[in-house]
């Protein structure tokens, strides 16, 4: 279906991708590995035509087509979600005018015998085959299914696009991708936004589609699912492995093997030859002999291996301080956004020593809940933290309290004691720095890697209460095993937010359920939580979890009387002000937080600055949130 042939990318003597070859046929299910920086990306956007080899070639049928979901996009924000989403059917509805253009024609003419009206007749029928073939019946109900299996609910699909946060704004893209049913699938890190439920609906989605697709995930669980081809880029060349992701790691620690083997072989071979050299050069005698030698040293084609693998790193937690029995205690907790209720008269305990999930739809309040510990958001009701309790915290934000005047290694290297100062350069290339991005100041660094970087400080420092929100999203899968570890083998409280199933996968003994303002205790681990739920099917997500709750809502807005509606209409009208009043404080916040970065960029290492800075990102964040609430309830 696809041909990639002797495809070289070369960025400023930098080979990223070496003379590879591969193809891609019908229905492939392929999940694209390799290390941070091994060219996964890269490959994506040739596939797409984005960018263009150094040298080698891409084949593609006429009138292939391929839909790509970079992790970066910019969408439209002029028409609703409904209205964006059926922009996917474009082709569907300009052929669907040349139908009906044709039937027009056919309707209005008397020459039933002529050569022209028979040319007529094969063209209306050559175009309804050409119909078919795109395999929708009925578009507004494929529009429908799939946005409530990312995630959406009916309410949402008038509401316009710029309502939208960049991460819902991400779900409608890949709506749109998924609706236009192409050959060919690339997807760049697709889960990074999704709820648990989405990410099943997804890989299901996948698994079923007559698409080929090529993936790029940090999820394991998810490529398992989705996919059952492997193909590993590294050191520039490819390893392509007919099986999935699990098995593929089984196959490629032998071929490891194998290539530690050899390389020591050839190593060891080199050794000799060399010494053999060093010591016969100057004899006359053996001058023939040194030469032959030279040559065959020239052409000899050394064998590459990959880095050494830092998924090995053993990283621990500092002991745990001792605590309370009951490190968090919440009675009858209530939080509010002005009329907009979060979270209604819950009531939890959280023991010493319990490793537990927050889990639910983005938006039921799981982080809201972890900002209420934190002493973040006022509430109503009673939460006390137990005796001693210390806690470490990895908000999703947490990379904007890093102080950016300091570098990666001097972040750390700060908080560093005992042993552990021996390994900071391991640690940090367990976490991708690597050579001079250790010497990276904070403030130039991309979200990511803040976030990795707040991950290792966070590692490092002595807590008993652990609080994590979302800590995998920049994570990659052999970083993502080190934080397991270090977690599973942590001796304190671990208190996290995740969609991440095989993260949470054998880390968790009790799962909180968040739904309807509500909390809901679930003893045991991740899987017997979704088990439990029977949301392992698309049916149980979409009918049980979010139409009953959609359709009731419905039902209950269509029994306002006339009064009532336009009572509801003014109080839109309100919060349109609200809305509008939330964007421009955003925009003061964002205006101001640029000119700080411009300050911080020519060298202006004033700690008033950068405490102002801290408290207006904080500010920003408050309000985007703010922001999103009121989106929300409009």
């Amino acid at each position: 279906m696809v041909s990639v042939e002797r495809l070289t990318v070369d960025f400023g003597g930098h080979i990223l991708l070496d003379e590879i070859s591969f193809l891609i046929n019908d229905k492939d299910k392929i999940a694209l590995v390799g290390k941070n920086g091994a060219g996964k990306t890269t490959l994506l956007r040739l596939l797409a035509s984005e960018m263009l080899p150094t040298s080698g070639n891409i084949y593609k049928p006429k009138d292939f087509t391929i839909g790509y979901l970079p992790q970066h996009l910019v969408v439209n924000d002029a028409k609703t979600v409904f209205e964006e989403c059926l922009t996917a059917f474009e082709k569907i509805f300009k052929l669907k005018e040349k139908i009906s253009e044709l039937e027009k024609e056919i309707a209005e003419r008397t020459d039933y015998e002529t050569s022209d009206f028979q040319q007529l007749i094969e063209k209306l029928d050559y175009e309804n085959e050409h119909l078919r073939m795109f395999g929708f019946q009925n578009i507004e109900a494929e529009t429908e299914k799939t946005l409530l299996g990312l995630g959406f609910v009916r309410k949402d699909f008038e509401r316009n696009t710029s309502e939208f946060s960049g991460g819902w704004r991400m779900r409608i893209e890949l709506a749109k991708i998924l609706l236009q049913n192409p050959d060919l699938l690339l997807l760049d890190e697709p889960t990074n936004h999704l709820d648990i439920e989405s990410i099943l609906w997804l890989e299901n989605f996948l698994a079923n589609s007559r698409s080929a697709v090529v993936l790029v995930s940090h999820d394991k669980r998810f490529i398992d699912n989705a996919t059952s081809r492997t193909i590993e880029i590294s050191l520039g060349k490819i390893y392509d492995y007919k099986v999935n992701y699990s098995k593929y790691l089984a196959l490629r620690a032998e071929r490891r093997e194998q290539q530690l083997r050899a390389y020591e072989n050839q190593q060891k071979m080199i050794a000799d030859t060399e010494d053999f050299i060093e010591r016969f050069r100057y004899k006359a005698t053996k001058a023939v002999q040194v030469q032959s030698r030279i040559k065959q040293l020239e052409k000899l084609q050394r064998i590459e291996i990959d880095e050494e693998d830092t998924s090995r790193l053993n990283l621990k937690f500092p002991p745990a301080p001792h605590s309370g029995v009951l490190p968090v205690d919440i009675e009858q907790l209530t939080k509010k956004y002005g009329e907009h209720v979060v979270l209604e008269n819950i009531s939890l305990q959280v023991k010493r020593g319990e490793k537990i999930a927050f889990a639910g739809r983005n938006g039921e309040g799981k982080t809201t809940l972890v900002k209420c510990i934190m002493g973040e958001v006022d509430f109503f009701g009673r939460l006390q933290l137990g005796h001693n309790v210390k806690i470490g915290y990895f908000a999703q934000n947490q990379a904007s309290l890093l102080d950016a005047q300091k570098t990666v290694f001097q972040t750390i290297d700060d908080i560093a004691v005992g042993e552990i100062r021996t390994k900071i350069r391991n640690i940090l290339g367990a976490f991708m720095f690597s050579g001079s991005d250790i010497e990276k100041k904070a403030a130039v660094l991309s979200g990511g890697e803040k976030s990795r970087l707040a991950m290792i400080k966070l590692l490092l420092e002595p807590v008993n209460l652990l609080i994590l929100d979302e800590p995998t999203n920049h994570l990659d899968i052999p970083s993502k095993n080190i934080l397991k570890e270090a977690v599973k083998n942590f001796t304190g409280t671990a208190i996290m937010v995740s969609h991440d199933r095989e993260f949470l996968d054998g880390l968790v003994d009790k799962v909180y359920e968040f739904a309807d303002k509500k909390v809901t205790e679930h003893i045991g681990g991740i899987e017997d939580f979704l088990n439990a739920k029977k949301i392992s099917s698309i049916q149980e997500i979409e009918l049980r979890v979010k139409m009953q709750k959609v359709d009731n809502q419905e039902v209950s807005d269509n029994k306002l009387s006339y009064k009532e509606q336009k009572e509801l209409q003014k109080k839109q009208h309100k919060q349109g002000k609200l809305i509008a009043q939330a964007e421009e404080k955003i925009s003061a916040f964002e205006q101001e937080l640029a000119e700080m970065e411009k300050q911080f960029a020519d060298g202006n290492t004033d700690a008033e600055l950068t405490q102002k800075y801290k408290k207006i990102k904080r500010l920003l964040e408050q309000k985007i949130y703010e922001w999103e609430l009121l989106c929300t309830e409009i």
